[in-house]
């Protein structure tokens, strides 16, 4: 569990942006005199080696004055550009207790300081009890907060799948294309140094993985917009007449919005004004002040932090912040925790299956699999931070004498094939999944839907993310190992991994596989389930459900 700094603040990623700060300082005429002094010291041939394989792993891209250097990350499809913008910064309110804000640093990105040799088990509220032990009051009831929400959270899962439409009206508006379908026409220009335009084919799925059978494409994390979109416009409670519906659907695609602008030197009133645009057009429709807002609803495919750009930074949008979207509900890849109607929904995978049989093949499929392998782990250290928890797992797991880790080693580009990450995870037993450029993880889900039991060392991964989508008894599911031990060295994961009995083991892949995973898919959007509910139809049962149980209050 993630424990605080006795400061309660948090920084996603402070050295990053003190590295990014050194890199723009740096001027054009100290870094060719550094080459030459290099070349004259090194063979040609072997100097021109370095410079490819320095290529080949990076990239520059101008925009403006600035010059970003982009290595590997997990974000931005194998790329992280460390100049392209201050990191989103992870605060813990704590107006509770003083009404202020105290930011804090910290050198994980998107990690909260563990709570030292606590490892959270069946309830958040452990932490709590934690903090309470070491006194820090205001701490306490900061992560209270944060459970009291969850709960509330909770509370509106609907107990059905409602084969009814009876009082369920949802009404989706048609907004100007400016607000979604331009957006996704400028796909092309998106990502300077890749096409995004493939991966918002076939209605943003991607392009079929043909090796991975039916319902498989390389779909894009940042996708969930427009494949949420294309379910809504078909969901069989949908209504035209906006008096007959309780839920207002607004398709926007923020995320979109920000990643076209991302790498553009453009001001932030640029970066902000097609958010402020859909709020005046809202504004002008009757439905919006129906409720102030409350039972309409965005979909946000991009993570919170990304829509909460603060004062003196660059990255993102204000569009969370803005004072029309405190009343709706927004459902995020990743929620700012403190912040009662962000909520968490999966991300998107690279399975969307069509029918139940879909589904319990692979189920089927994934049981009966051959986990040769105890442990894996798929991404890449930190190029900015070489002695973090990444580092630290990629040396424990690359160091086993039996073969029992098998690392992947995303900067070669292998994670670029999803067909290599889904061979991996379902021929595993544990999948490492530690924090990146922020607390969630895509591949959390992708090994969950592999049946591979992820490990977890951040609780802001997936503990207090998806509390429609995952149950509040974690270790059903996970297996949590306290940051602060890996940084320490005092514990071994492989080893520790390698101590939990194989029939424990066999317990919640079972659980995994035949409670969870049908839930965490995102179906075509000719979908058509009668045995489960998807992620989708979850999402949208328990959004109505909220809805009638704030009418009734």
């Amino acid at each position: 569990m993630p424990s605080v700094d006795k400061k309660m603040a948090i920084s996603v990623s402070k050295k990053k942006s003190k590295l990014s700060k050194r890199c723009q300082e740096n001027d054009h005429s100290f870094f060719f005199s550094l080459l030459a002094k290099v070349f004259f010291r090194i063979p040609g041939v072997v100097f021109l080696l370095i410079l490819i394989y320095i290529w080949s792993s990076s990239t520059s891209i101008i925009s403006g004055n600035v010059v970003h250097l982009c290595v590997s990350s997990r974000k931005l499809n194998n790329l992280y550009c460390l100049s392209a913008g201050t990191q989103p910064s992870l605060e813990i309110p704590v107006s509770l207790v003083n009404d202020s804000y105290i930011p804090t640093g910290n050198s994980e990105g998107g990690n909260v300081k563990e709570v030292a040799d606590f490892e959270l088990k069946g309830s958040i509220s452990a932490v709590r009890n934690v903090i309470d032990r070491d006194g820090d009051e205001a701490l306490a009831d900061a992560y209270k907060e944060v459970e009291e929400q969850i709960q509330v959270h909770r509370s509106w899962a609907s107990d059905s799948d409602h084969e009814s439409c009876d009082g369920r009206g949802i009404y989706i508006y048609e907004l100007p294309p400016k607000f979604n379908r331009d957006l996704l026409a400028q796909c092309g220009d998106m990502i300077p140094w890749m096409d995004f335009c493939s991966f918002l084919s076939n209605e943003a799925l991607g392009e079929p993985i043909q090796k991975l059978g039916k319902g498989w494409y390389h779909t894009h994390q940042y996708s969930l917009e427009p494949i949420f979109h294309a379910r809504a416009l078909k969901h069989p409670c949908r209504v035209y007449d906006p008096n007959g519906a309780k839920l207002f659907y607004v398709p926007y695609y923020g995320g979109l919005d920000i990643l076209r602008w991302h790498f553009k030197n453009v001001s932030d009133d640029v970066k902000d004004s097609l958010g402020s645009e859909v709020l005046r057009w809202l504004e002008s429709q009757g439905p919006w002040y129906r409720n102030l807002g409350k039972d309409h609803v965005f979909v946000l495919g991009k993570i919170s932090w990304d829509f909460r750009r603060k004062d003196k930074s660059s990255w993102g949008t204000r569009f969370l912040e803005l004072d029309e979207m405190q009343n709706p509900i927004k459902l995020l890849i990743e929620r700012q925790p403190w912040h009662i109607n962000d909520i968490g929904i999966p991300h998107p995978t690279y399975f969307h299956p069509q029918t139940d049989d879909d589904i319990v093949s692979w189920q089927l499929k994934i049981i009966k699999s051959n986990r040769k392998t105890l442990v894996s782990f798929a991404g890449a250290a930190r190029p900015d931070s070489p002695n973090n928890v990444r580092s630290i797992l990629i040396e424990q797991c690359i160091s086993t004498h039996n073969g029992e880790c098998k690392f992947l080693n995303c900067t070669s580009g292998v994670c670029d094939q999803p067909q290599s990450i889904i061979e991996l995870f379902t021929e595993s037993q544990f999948c490492l999944q530690p924090s990146g450029d922020s607390p969630t993880r895509k591949s959390v889900f992708d090994s969950l839907i592999s049946g591979c039991i992820p490990v977890l060392f951040d609780p802001l991964t997936a503990y207090y993310q998806y509390p429609w989508h995952l149950p509040q008894d974690f270790d059903k599911f996970s297996v949590f190992i306290d940051n602060d031990k890996v940084r320490n060295k005092t514990v071994n994961v492989v080893e520790r991994l390698m101590k939990i009995p194989s029939r424990e083991r066999e317990n919640m892949k079972r659980y995994i596989v035949y409670e969870l995973l049908p839930g965490l898919l995102y179906g075509d959007s000719n979908s058509k389930f009668d045995k489960f509910q998807d992620a989708f139809s979850i999402t949208i049962n328990n959004l109505l459900e909220r809805l009638k149980r704030l009418n009734e209050l």
